[in-house]
């Protein structure tokens, strides 16, 4: 036994249960048709000339179906006459290069062959002006030299800062298209003034540039499309706020006043922008501690998807040897320099696998009723919370939440020989 095994010997880990999460969700049947059933109501394709260079710019964020809508948007835009193509508009992400910012637009399967349109990637950027608090406003190159500029993005509450706008099509225009250029001066003047400053840099862009309209995406609790929005580009500062308050009824906040410990299985970049959403948890290095008040998190795993970005690992307190290994520093630390955020790429307590993270966390865990034990709440990640596991401790008040359905047994967690979750038995 080693040293961890040594000292946490008479931790026990409890049973769980599976909870299904009744939480309201979108009855979107049809993507293309509820695009273009919104791009006609909104008049907004008037806007676009035959042979017009169209500059279509999209995230870094795992958005459901932000492939199928890319590829009905290119083709709506090739019936109209348009040229499209298609921009990363995602700031430092992606190591802050070019080829890493379409590796990760072609893990959404946003690739020139699937969407039918090229992919122009680049980390060069245009002062194309300067807002009225004096801080310059730089784009994409291409988009710079495109007839016009379409941002197609969900709009929903920042992990880090609060205001009019958040996430969404105008911190697309501010801080995406600004590429690491623009996302560094943007974050330079801290959160506290970030919305005010999107909002400042995004309306330079709209007066200087030709933004046709953008296209506003508001995704359910089950990860799923939810509401399109065609807004034409002069509108978007007005009708962004609204959609904005819409989207904050849906976060799926986890369902309990107190929780000890939240085992998460992923993190990552394509989950939220801080690894794990603060406002599912509750717990963000730059906002604070809310409900519900977590002593104890532990993350497990990095995602694939994430290509090694590991920022928002410092909001846990426990992981593991193999989300350390996955975590490239060199791809971490540009995102947490140009955001300003230090604190979001701290390690915490690295473990060599789940079992010991696991039984860290309740060792650690000074708060719990040791009487009922550990109130344990256990999530795959942020954006995959229609259904999760509690521990025994929280089965009494979960039988009295309407929202939430127990499903079976409980039943006892399984290792591999590593250490390493792989089963349940009862």
């Amino acid at each position: 036994m080693n040293i961890y095994e040594v000292l946490l010997q008479d931790v026990k880990i409890p049973r769980f249960a599976k909870v299904n999460y009744n939480i309201r969700r979108g009855n979107i049947k049809n993507i293309n048709d509820e695009l273009e059933e919104t791009i006609k109501e909104r008049h907004v394709l008037e806007r676009i000339r035959p042979g017009d260079k169209v500059a279509i710019a999209t995230g870094s964020r795992e958005i459901k179906d932000i492939d199928k809508i890319i590829h009905c948007l290119v083709q709506t835009i090739k019936d109209c006459g348009g040229k499209p193509f298609i921009i990363p508009a995602m700031g430092s992400h992606g190591g802050a290069t070019a080829m890493g910012q379409e590796e990760i637009l072609a893990g959404y399967g946003i690739t020139s062959e699937a969407v039918g349109a090229p992919i122009k990637s680049c980390m060069d950027t245009i002062e194309i002006g300067i807002t009225s608090s004096g801080i310059p406003v730089h784009i994409d190159k291409f988009a710079n030299d495109a007839d016009c500029i379409i941002p197609v993005g969900r709009i929903k509450p920042h992990t880090d800062f609060r205001g009019a706008v958040e996430s969404g099509l105008m911190k697309m225009l501010a801080i995406g298209l600004g590429k690491q250029h623009g996302a560094a001066t943007c974050h330079k003047y801290g959160f506290d003034v970030m919305s005010k400053n999107i909002m400042e840099i995004a309306k330079v862009v709209i007066d200087k540039k030709n933004v046709a309209f953008g296209i506003g995406i508001i995704e359910d609790a089950f990860h799923e499309t939810y509401k399109l929005a065609a807004i034409p580009g002069e509108k978007i500062e007005k009708e962004e706020p609204v959609l904005l308050v819409e989207a904050k009824s849906l976060v799926p906040k986890i369902p309990f006043s107190k929780v000890d410990i939240l085992y998460v299985d992923e993190i990552g970049k394509d989950i939220s922008g801080a690894g794990m959403d603060p406002n599912v948890t509750g717990r963000s290095a730059i906002l604070g501690i809310s409900e519900p008040f977590i002593e104890r998190i532990a993350v497990l795993d990095l995602s694939n998807k994430s290509h090694g970005n590991g920022c928002g690992i410092g909001n846990a307190d426990v992981t593991t040897e193999r989300f350390f290994k996955k975590m490239n520093l060199e791809i971490s630390y540009p995102n947490a320099i140009t955001s300003r955020d230090p604190i979001g790429v701290k390690i915490p307590m690295i473990m060599p696998n789940d079992y010991l993270a696991f039984k860290m966390c309740i060792q650690t865990s000074t708060k719990m009723d040791h009487g009922v034990g550990p109130r344990i709440v256990w999530i795959k990640n942020t954006l995959s919370m229609d259904s999760f596991y509690i521990s025994e401790a929280l089965i009494s008040i979960a039988k009295k939440m309407p929202n939430l359905t127990i499903v079976g047994d409980l039943m006892r967690v399984t290792f591999d020989n590593l250490g390493n979750v792989n089963g349940w038995a009862e």
